[in-house]
């Protein structure tokens, strides 16, 4: 037979990509053909539609929408999550037969894909779930680009960048009296020469990071909506993300302010009106009344009370310190490595960048530990587990060696996917152990006092962390004893190295 098939995560990165791979060994060993559109970060390549037109079946393992997906209306679907893919790539195709077989091409046709970009079946957890996770994978690449510009900005200008921009003049009028009459506060036209002048390029690239990182409630905000009401979610989320961001209700303002302008955006798309207006409507009526309602909802009844929490969220974040710093990186170390990468990982991440954007032009303070404690522990099940790989190769298969050699760079980058070949195999050990060994480092770091304002980049953005050699040694304890708790449980398992042995793939000599 012949399959289609989308993937695509929450990130766009190491699970869209090993989800592909899978279905394609998958596919490949049960004799069928299948061509796979990855919807990544770095965006995708549509299947050719002379292979659609004669595909059998399509699979979707995806935790976003699928972009297009009327293209795959004639077409019998599976549907699971990118994680079924990486860890039953070969139950997909086998479910995607069974659907091939028992519905013809076809049958199962749609008028379209659903506005709210998950499954009509899907229970309410899983559509939240979607929506946010929506808004997070647009978010993260302007958490990226702003935080390591903001760090260059301070390794390359230290504090001088601070006290030049924010204690400089312009003009003869101090940046801080003319910054929020700016855009963004960022100095434009002949101040440009001004800011160079004074605070160098070091400067140029602080202000530059301090603009991609206000972007990043409106967009999370915007791409909340949009997963929710489709296109006309767009403009009141952003505008909605905006206000939150002007009156400081921060990330949680931009939670609710894409949840609040997507709902309004929906339901006005589903309104009957009269036929003469019905082709104004997505572009005047409903992008007028749903800005002006987010207006009223952010700005009057829910913004303040929302930016005292953010606030109290940040002060909270900022007095930890001694035994509650300590227990704070446990949990995120734990939650890195509960599923390497999944809706709970995320979660323990989006925290931490959250944090690091509300801490402003500050050089120290628990967001920038939470950040560094995020990352590391992130680091730590890959590094572990490739480790282990080495250290006792007989327990593991050689699939899954070959895949520890590929855990040195992605632990080592910070993409602690590099962990689930090895998860999905065996949980049952290799989760607790990963769990333990992250949980170790988050509170090591915490400890150390390490800081980080560059949201990703592993070891390289080494000159970014705060005190480096520590952090180093917080990761490399924590790998060990990731490694340690992998092979003393794979040991006290039953399964004898014959077996294991006879679950190696068949290499050619």
């Amino acid at each position: 037979m012949k399959f289609v098939a989308v993937t695509s995560c929450p990130t766009g990165i190491a699970h869209t990509y090993m989800a592909a791979e899978a279905l394609e060994q998958a596919a490949k060993a049960a004799g069928h053909e299948i061509v796979v559109e990855t919807q990544g970060s770095a965006g995708s390549t549509p299947i050719d539609p002379e292979y659609l037109a004669n595909a059998d079946a399509a699979i979707f393992a995806a935790d976003l929408e699928v972009r297009n997906r009327s293209r795959f209306d004639h077409l019998p679907t599976v549907v699971a999550g990118v994680k079924k893919a990486i860890s039953d790539g070969p139950g997909l195709i086998a479910a995607a037969v069974a659907k091939a077989e028992a519905e013809p091409k076809g049958s199962g046709v749609r008028t379209a894909a659903p506005a709210t970009k998950v499954e009509a079946n899907a229970s309410v957890g899983t559509r939240v779930r979607q929506w946010l996770m929506t808004g997070v994978s647009y978010m993260i690449p302007f958490v990226a680009a702003g935080g390591i510009l903001i760090a260059l900005g301070f390794m390359f200008g230290h504090d001088e960048v601070v006290t030049k921009l924010y204690g400089g003049t312009f003009h003869g009028v101090k940046y801080a009296d003319v910054a929020g009459q700016l855009p963004l506060g960022f100095p434009t036209g002949q101040n440009i020469d001004t800011l160079i002048a004074q605070a160098g390029y070091a400067g140029l690239c602080f202000a530059l990071g301090k603009v991609a990182f206000f972007m990043l409630v409106p967009i999370l905000s915007g791409f909340i909506a949009f997963a929710i009401a489709d296109r006309p979610g767009l403009v009141p989320g952003i505008v909605g993300g905006l206000l939150a961001a002007a009156i400081g209700a921060g990330f949680l303002g931009g939670l609710v302010s894409g949840g609040a302008a997507g709902a309004i955006a929906y339901g006005m798309t589903r309104l009957r009106v009269p036929k003469g207006i019905r082709g104004v409507m997505p572009v005047v009526v409903i992008p007028l009344v749903s800005t002006a309602l987010i207006g009223v909802v952010m700005l009057i009844l829910v913004g303040k009370p929302i930016a005292s929490a953010q606030s109290g969220l940040t002060h909270w974040l900022n007095s930890l310190s001694g035994s509650n710093a300590l227990l704070l990186g446990i949990i995120i170390g734990c939650m890195m490595a509960f599923d390497m990468g999944g809706p709970v990982n995320k979660v323990a991440y989006t925290f931490a960048t959250a944090g690091l954007a509300s801490v402003g032009n500050a050089t120290t303070g628990a967001p920038l530990k939470v950040m560094a404690a995020t990352m590391a522990a992130g680091m730590t099940p890959p590094l572990g587990l490739a480790l282990a790989t080495v250290v006792r190769k007989n327990l593991f298969t050689h699939a899954e060696r070959e895949n520890g050699k590929a855990g040195w760079i992605l632990g080592a980058s910070f993409v602690t996917e590099g962990a689930i070949p090895f998860a999905a195999a065996d949980p049952l050990r290799v989760i607790p152990a990963g769990m333990v060994g992250s949980a170790l480092t988050g509170a090591l770091v915490m400890s150390f006092g390490n800081t980080l304002r560059a949201p990703h980049g592993g070891i390289w953005v080494l000159p970014l962390i705060g005190k480096p050699i520590l952090y180093i040694l917080a990761i490399i304890i924590g790998t060990v004893v990731t490694t340690a708790g992998v092979v003393v449980l794979k040991q006290m398992s039953k399964t004898s190295d014959a077996d294991l042995e006879r679950a190696v793939e068949p290499v050619a000599a």
